[in-house]
Parts: C-alpha cells; sequence; structure tokens
C-alpha cells in the first residue's frame, strides 16, 4: 500500500498541460498508428484513450495487439516507461519519481532514480527485480514501505499530524524477484522494435501494487482505476459512477480463447505472488487449487459470465478471509449483480456483527456518541477508521470551525475533552466492538496519542521485506510532536470483539504488545494484511489480501496477527459491552 490511502483524493488533483485534455464523450474505435508484420507476429500499435480515476482526465497510452487477437492488449516497455512517469509525477505529485528505459537486445532495463530496476529478459522470458519493494516506492519517504500517506508536513515545512522518527524504525530489504512466465505460460515479444509485454502482467506487479489502481481494458479505452472509482456491481442498491458506466459501455459478448488462456494464466502467477496468506491457507499453487475444486474449466472458458461467477464464488467462499472480495463484473460480461456464497468467516462476521450491533441498540437506540463521560471514564466509539486531509484539522482550528466528524477529528475533541479544567477523566476506553477497520492513517494517530510512538509494522509475503516504522502525532495541532500530545497519565482500556477486523484487530493487538492498554470483551476478529485491488485480464475488478502483512515487531520477530487477539478481561454477556455505568464500576474495580 504505498498510496493507497491517497487514491480517492488523488483523482481531485489538477493535472499538468502533459496530460491529454479532459476526456470528450466518443468511443469510435482509433486506427493503428503503426503496424508491422516484418517477424513472426502481426503487430498493430493503437494511441488509446486512458481515463486517470475518473472522467475528468485521460491520457494517450499506446497499446499494441498481436496476430488479429482484439481483446488482449500488450504494451512496448518504452510507452511504459512513459506512461508511468506522466502519471507518478503529476497524477501522484511525486516530483522526485523517475523511470528511465534502457534496451539492448533481448534485454530491457526500467531503472528509478535510486537505480533500483527491473529488468525484462525476453530471451529468457523472465522478469527481474533485483528490490521489488525498493522499485516501487514512493520517493516522498524514506521509509522502505511507508504505509502512513500523510507525510508530516505541509507545503510550508511545519508539522503536520504526523512526525516519522528514525529512532526505532527498522528496515530489512527483500530478496531479489525472478518472475518464470514460462511457467506459467506466458509468452513476451521481441520484434523489430518493440518490446511488448502484457499488459495486465505490468498492472499487477507494477501499475496496481505502485498506486492501487488497476489498468484495465474495455475494448474501447483503458481505464486506470479500481473499485471505488467505477463504483460497487455486486449490489443492487448501488449505482456506478460515471467512469463506472463509461467502462461498461464496452461490447459484452464471448472472449477469445487468447484472452481466456493467457488470462487463466496471469490469474493464476497472480495470486501465487501477491496473495498474502498462500502459506497460511495451505496453497501450494492457485492452478493445483482451481484443479481441485473442479473450477479451471470454467475459469478458462470463453464465455465471461461462467469465469465471473466462478471467480466471485472462489473468492467469497473458498478465500473466504473477508479482505477478499469480489467486486464488479467483466465490462464482457456486463453490470449485472449476482448473489455471492459466503464461506465461514463471512457469514460469522456478519452474524456477530448482528449480535453486537443489536445489543448496543438496547442501550444507543440512535448510536453511541464519539465521545461519552461515565463519571471518571471517557469512551471514545468508532466503528471504522476514516479521516480527511492532514490540512483539514488545522483549517478548522484556526477558523473556529467544527472538526470534522472521523476519527482523527474524535480524537483531537477527545483530547481536549479530557484535558479540560477540573476534567474527572482517569480512564478512557476504546469502543471498537463493532469496528471492521478502515484508515491505517487514523489507526496510527490513536496509537501515537496512546503510546506516544506510536510503531506500525509490516512485512512482505512476496518479498521478504520486513519494515517497522515509528510515527509522533500531534493530537493538540500546535504543530509541535511532544508528551502533550499524548494521554499517557491515564488508564487506557480497549473493548474488542469478534467484529473488530483489520484495522479494529491491528490497534488492540499492538495495545497488548506494549502492555500500555488492557483489552476487555471477546477475541478480535483478525485481519492481517492489507487489501490489494486487483484485476482479471478479461476486465473482472476485485480485491484480495495483498502481500503485505500488518504485523507486531517483538524481540526481532515479525508476528502475524491474522488470529485475532485475545482480551486481558473476558465479557462473557454482550450486553455488559454497552451497560456503561456497569462497565465502569467493573473498570474501577479492577486494580
Amino acid at each position: 500500500m504505498k498510496r493507497a490511502l491517497a487514491i480517492l483524493l488523488a483523482v481531485m488533483l489538477l493535472m499538468t498541460c502533459a496530460l491529454a485534455e479532459p476526456a470528450t464523450s466518443t468511443t469510435d474505435a482509433p486506427e493503428a498508428v503503426e503496424t508491422t508484420g516484418a517477424g513472426k507476429h502481426e503487430i498493430l500499435r493503437y494511441e488509446i484513450k486512458a481515463y486517470l480515476g475518473s472522467m475528468e482526465y485521460s491520457y494517450q497510452l499506446p497499446l499494441c495487439f498481436v496476430d488479429g487477437v482484439n481483446d488482449l492488449p500488450w504494451i512496448d516497455l518504452e510507452d511504459f516507461c512513459a506512461f508511468m512517469n506522466a502519471f507518478e509525477q503529476q497524477y501522484f505529485e511525486d516530483a522526485n519519481y523517475s523511470l528511465t528505459y534502457e534496451a539492448e537486445d533481448e534485454q530491457v532495463w526500467l531503472t528509478r532514480e535510486t537505480e533500483y530496476f527491473m529488468n525484462v529478459d525476453f530471451g529468457n522470458n523472465t522478469i527481474f527485480f533485483n528490490d521489488y519493494d525498493a522499485f516501487l516506492h514512493d520517493s516522498s519517504t524514506n521509509a522502505l514501505v511507508d504505509l502512513v500517506s500523510a507525510s508530516g508536513y505541509d507545503e510550508e515545512g511545519r508539522g503536520e499530524l504526523f512526525e516519522h522518527i528514525d529512532t526505532g524504525s527498522y528496515d530489512r530489504y527483500g530478496d531479489s524477484i525472478l518472475l518464470r512466465l514460462n511457467d506459467y505460460g506466458i509468452q513476451l515479444i521481441h520484434q523489430d522494435n518493440y518490446y511488448l509485454v502484457p499488459a495486465q502482467t505490468l498492472s499487477d506487479f507494477v501499475f496496481a501494487v505502485g498506486t492501487g489502481l488497476n489498468l484495465m481494458y474495455n475494448g474501447d479505452e483503458v481505464f486506470c482505476a479500481n473499485a471505488d472509482c467505477l463504483g460497487c456491481v455486486d449490489d443492487q442498491t448501488t449505482p456506478l459512477t460515471e467512469l463506472g458506466e463509461r467502462y461498461y459501455s464496452g461490447k459484452t459478448g464471448e472472449r477469445s480463447e487468447a484472452l481466456a488462456t493467457y488470462g487463466y494464466n496471469e490469474l493464476c502467477l497472480m495470486l501465487d505472488k501477491l496473495y498474502g496468506l498462500k502459506e497460511i491457507h495451505d496453497i501450494t499453487s492457485f492452478d493445483q487449487l482451481f484443479t481441485q475444486l473442479a473450477y479451471k474449466d470454467d475459469l478458462l472458458s470463453t464465455d465471461p459470465h461462467t469465469a465471473d461467477v466462478k471467480l466471485y464464488e472462489f473468492i467469497d467462499l473458498h478465500l473466504d478471509d473477508i479482505h477478499s472480495n469480489f467486486s464488479g463484473y467483466s465490462y464482457l460480461t456486463g453490470a449485472k449483480a449476482t448473489e455471492g456464497r459466503f464461506g465461514m468467516m463471512g457469514r460469522r462476521l456478519n452474524s456477530s456483527y448482528s449480535l453486537f450491533e443489536s445489543a448496543r441498540a438496547k442501550y444507543y437506540p440512535d448510536g453511541p456518541a464519539g465521545y461519552e463521560e461515565v463519571g471518571n471514564t471517557a469512551y471514545i466509539t468508532f466503528d471504522n477508521f476514516h479521516n480527511s486531509t492532514p490540512s483539514t484539522y488545522y483549517t478548522c482550528i484556526e477558523n473556529n470551525e467544527d472538526l470534522p466528524n472521523d476519527t482523527i477529528g474524535l480524537i483531537i475533541y477527545a483530547h481536549n475533552k479530557i484535558y479540560r479544567k477540573d476534567s474527572p477523566i482517569e480512564n478512557v476506553v476504546f469502543d471498537l466492538s463493532c469496528n471492521r477497520g478502515g484508515s491505517l492513517n487514523s489507526a496510527a494517530f490513536v496509537l501515537g496519542w496512546v503510546l506516544g510512538e506510536a510503531p506500525v509494522s509490516l512485512k512482505d509475503t512476496f518479498s521478504g521485506a520486513m519494515s517497522t516504522t515509528i510515527y509522533h502525532v500531534d493530537t493538540n495541532l500546535d504543530r509541535e510532536f511532544n508528551r502533550g500530545d499524548q494521554v499517557d497519565d491515564k488508564k487506557i482500556y480497549c473493548l474488542i470483539s469478534p467484529c473488530s477486523f483489520s484495522c479494529g484487530n491491528f490497534v488492540p493487538a499492538t495495545f497488548k504488545s506494549t502492555g500500555q492498554a488492557t483489552l476487555l470483551g471477546r477475541t478480535s476478529g483478525g485481519g492481517s494484511c492489507l487489501v490489494q485491488n486487483m484485476s482479471t485480464a478479461w476486465g473482472t475488478y476485485f480485491e484480495i489480501s495483498g502481500p503485505q502483512r500488518m504485523s507486531l515487531m517483538k524481540n526481532g520477530a515479525y508476528y502475524d496477527i491474522d488470529q485475532g487477539v485475545e482480551p486481558d478481561f473476558i465479557i462473557n454477556n454482550i450486553n455488559n459491552f454497552y451497560d456503561r455505568e456497569a462497565l465502569t464500576n467493573y473498570i474501577n474495580g479492577l486494580f
């Protein structure tokens, strides 16, 4: 997750003149700007409009089509290099990002400004990264894998919400990566001046992991997008975005044999390398698993609907890890909805959430306030982690406006209430009993408020890299990072349940590992891998538990948190979670 939190905001950024003018509504097929048949393959090269996160901005991305197969796009690596530079420098405003292109005989090197590179060997049909994480690294941070997207400073160099500190931070670089494409029946093409790689392979291993978006082709245009950009279509009540409507304007129908075969092979390659829970799920290879489940023939079908339905079922029923979700059908299938088959964990989480939500409604029919005081105890409740841009909070204070109704706004408000003159507060309770995750920025802010030094640790299951970044936070918004931003003189408690998932699991796990908070309730729901947006070569989009796995670092080792964290004190009766008068008395009697 290099900049996953910034993706939705980035679609609104103004682009510089190097990008194309705002898109028009035409969908006429372009004419090939170049053709070649001098070698083994007939290659047609087109200038295709690529939408960047929304309909507002686009880029002219050259795509190639080989031997008359018009639904399987390829990208020449020199064109891809130019696209990545434009996208990173302008769309993500990473001014230091620079990717250079060099070709010699059967070899192509794409090299970052840091000298980390990707080598594509057309003779041996391999793709090599000397350091995968460093090659995809965001140049705006020194941390190898920085999970908090806020830089820590505004344009004037003033402190802003987060301070990244070196003391305690740790990076262990991963192994070099070699993708042996022959093992998956995927071929590269070097002919004349073309160095062609299937667009989906570049999307899976460079674009998607580096940006959180996917490259998807609908037969007319390219969409640099994910489920949020297009709109969820596995739900009859959620409308598509304008970009989603455009995506599904592509012609429906069967896919070619070439696309079906390559699409299946690339899906297996991507899942084998990037699914973060492969070892835990005891998966040797996804091709083997699809065969064992009798899914392979359907996934290889030229009928895209057959393949989509089977992929939907596989993700929900067999991966069943909550972070992995089917998001939308291929344009070839059309924007139709179908009921998924939830696996055991999906059903269990939904059932638990209903139980806890119903129990809470008895005491709080309209939902609990974000901040509530009961005697000497402050209760802070949020059912997900979310936040605004860092500057928003300072602007609100400067203009004497209400803070945003989000996690960070709530913590800032709570800090001011707890430390007001003559405050009675001795205990602070975080109610995460119905929290199913969200923004890691917000989770890190909560940890920083409580711990002073907030550790965010990650292990990359693909490369083997490990990284821990330590953060200070500016809770009182004075643009300084010091003891005045902490709540370390109060007794801290955290209320957890089987509904506490993802970041709702990571925060209490980190609390418990540091010994600076007491956990109450029931074992949390787990969830450790960051969500990775993915797509298929035929245009289906979905999410998986990606290779970046939130972890706890102890004694120099990284420990997985996917099984959840046990409370220090069990609360058997669900009603006792929300009878806060009784819970306050119980807390005061613990020590």
